[in-house]
């Protein structure tokens, strides 16, 4: 009983361990307060930084993918659907457990971790929440084919 009492009274002088995000106080009505953010009235906190090797929203690069059928035959929470005509997958963060398995296992890189944890909505299928490409990603080990008329080819003397 002492050791409990001893743990609340030195608890009571350190700092939250919380952050104060998006403001300091709960307000009383959420709408409000965007307005007032709007107005320039009230300032929001910033997020806390991410650490390294967070695992937040998945990045997915569609054509680096090889259609190799890895990652949807890994993940433990079937977020990633295979769409047999295209040879692609698409990525559900609703389903998602974030346990990266996806991206360890993918040979090619074309799967990877962000730093966005920003994801909370009402509609589970919303189109930011249903990942089918995020563009080319650092890192992933085949390139893009040229596109016809690109660099490597002369122009015709005139």
């Amino acid at each position: 009983m002492f050791e409990a009492a001893r743990t609340i009274l030195r608890q009571l002088f350190l700092k939250p361990a919380t952050n104060i995000f998006p403001a300091k106080y709960a307000p009383p009505s959420v709408l409000l307060l965007l307005e007032r953010v709007a107005r320039q009235e009230v300032k929001l906190h910033p997020p806390v930084t991410v650490p390294p090797g967070f695992r937040g929203k998945v990045a997915y690069d569609r054509e680096n993918c090889t259609g190799c059928q890895q990652c949807y035959k890994v993940c433990p929470t079937q977020a990633i659907q295979w769409l047999p005509d295209e040879k692609k997958v698409k990525v559900f963060m609703s389903r998602c457990c974030f346990c990266a398995q996806c991206v360890d296992v993918c040979p090619v890189n074309t799967l990877a971790m962000t730093g966005e944890f920003l994801m909370a909505g009402y509609d589970k299928y919303a189109e930011d929440l249903v990942i089918l490409d995020s563009g080319e990603l650092p890192g992933s080990k085949k390139r893009k084919k040229p596109e016809a008329g690109a660099a490597g080819q002369t122009a015709e003397p005139a």
